[in-house]
């Protein structure tokens, strides 16, 4: 026997208990019926028949539960050893369809139930002189009785599995909130990146034509100015072709224009940013360790002064007045190391909440120049916890 289209492993396991299931339940019936000699074996031999018949039609019961239950109608005129059957598929119906359906299905089995208790009287019912009537009512009635707690429980599996997928589609629609939001994050630290290598591009190109023009209006200048003009010709050109690469691999990625937006500094101005928090009460101790004389990328630079003022921007936010410890050094691989840490407040205190929006764009800038960058709520010594925002960029920036 082959499990239909779409079936689990436990769902066969689960059917296949069941079909079991319900023809024991027949079993117990029929070898009652034959104990008491009450029937023929011809009629015990159709009926049992009849019984295995109703019991493998529940391994079809998920595919059509209704169908299912309507077939074991007929059963139910015949013989109550498909009582077990018929019990398992009213749960399935009630499961799977509405309470209406489930309701009619319930209806249907109470009044099938009713010949065969008319041909077999209940000898209790019999030797007290009830009428057909008073079998009839009693037919229906024991049958609501078995039936209806099957059906509350597939009701309450039914709800159950609403209310779960409820959550999980929530779930999902959260989740696609949250991709297309670092989406748009990312897109606008694109746009940023990009505006400003524009302007420092422009810049470049704006020093060649100037040197470039004053060599056409005096063309007697002495040998040496000529050769120095050349070599910042030369420079700015080259250094111009840098940011044009630079400014192609963020294109790459696709932006959006966004007006207003101005070129951020770099490390040299990490001092001054430094000494607003200062002023501002965010204590801060800095461990410059970078090698003087040596300056990495315009990109690299100003990914630096970025990563620093969310740093410091967000210890203010969320642990005001905890002392932050900016640490800068170029490491044996060539790479710009930028480690800040703070204390985070006791549980009790208020923090400004916040969407971490712009350390997902710090992420995204920091991929752009060809680096990493990773932050976290870290232990510290004494039982505390800290926040860390530590970012590895290449010194010479992205080709």
């Amino acid at each position: 026997m082959s499990a239909q289209a779409g079936r689990t492993r436990r769902e066969a396991t689960a059917d296949l208990l069941g079909v079991a299931l319900a023809a024991l339940t027949g079993l117990a019936f029929l070898a009652e019926d034959a104990d008491a000699g009450r029937e023929s074996e011809g009629y015990l031999l159709l009926s049992g028949v009849v019984m295995l018949a109703g019991s493998l039609s529940l391994w079809w019961r998920r595919r059509w539960p209704v169908g299912v239950a309507a077939g074991l109608l007929p059963t139910a005129v015949l013989t109550e050893s498909t009582a077990g059957a018929i019990l398992l598929a009213v749960l399935t119906v009630a499961v799977r369809r509405s309470w209406r359906v489930t309701a009619a299905v319930v209806a249907a089995h109470c009044l099938a139930a009713v010949p065969y208790t008319l041909r077999r009287p209940e000898p209790d019912l019999a030797a007290a002189g009830v009428d057909a009537a008073g079998q009839a009512l009693w037919a229906i009635g024991a049958s609501a009785v078995l039936m209806l707690p099957f059906a509350w429980w597939g009701a309450v599996v039914r709800a159950r599995r609403a209310e779960l997928s409820a959550l999980r589609e929530r779930a999902e629609r959260a989740e696609d909130e949250a991709r297309a939001v670092a989406e748009r994050v990312r897109a606008r630290e694109r746009a940023h990146l990009a505006r400003e290598m524009h302007d420092v591009l422009a810049h470049r190109i704006s020093l060649v034509s100037l040197h470039a023009g004053a060599l056409e209006l005096r063309p007697s200048l002495p040998p040496e100015e000529v050769a120095e003009a050349a070599r910042t010709i030369r420079a700015s050109a080259h250094l111009a072709l840098e940011d044009l690469r630079e400014i192609l691999g963020v294109l790459r990625h696709g932006e959006a224009a966004e007006e207003g937006v101005r070129p951020l500094p770099g490390l040299d101005r990490v001092a001054e940013l430094v000494a607003e928090r200062r002023a501002a009460g965010t204590p801060v101790d800095v461990d410059d360790q970078l090698p003087e004389g040596e300056e990495p990328s315009f990109a690299v630079s100003r990914t630096a002064y970025r990563v620093v003022q969310e740093g410091l921007t967000n210890a203010g936010k969320h642990a005001p007045g905890a002392r932050v410890g900016l640490r800068l050094a170029r490491t044996p691989e060539g790479e710009l190391h930028i480690s800040l840490r703070n204390l985070l407040p006791a549980a009790s205190a208020p923090v400004v909440p916040g969407s971490r929006s712009g350390l997902i764009g710090l992420a995204e800038r920091a991929e752009l120049t060809g680096g990493r960058l990773d932050y976290g709520v870290r232990r510290a010594e004494e039982g505390r916890v800290e926040f860390r925002l530590e970012a590895w960029l290449p010194w010479s920036g992205s080709g």
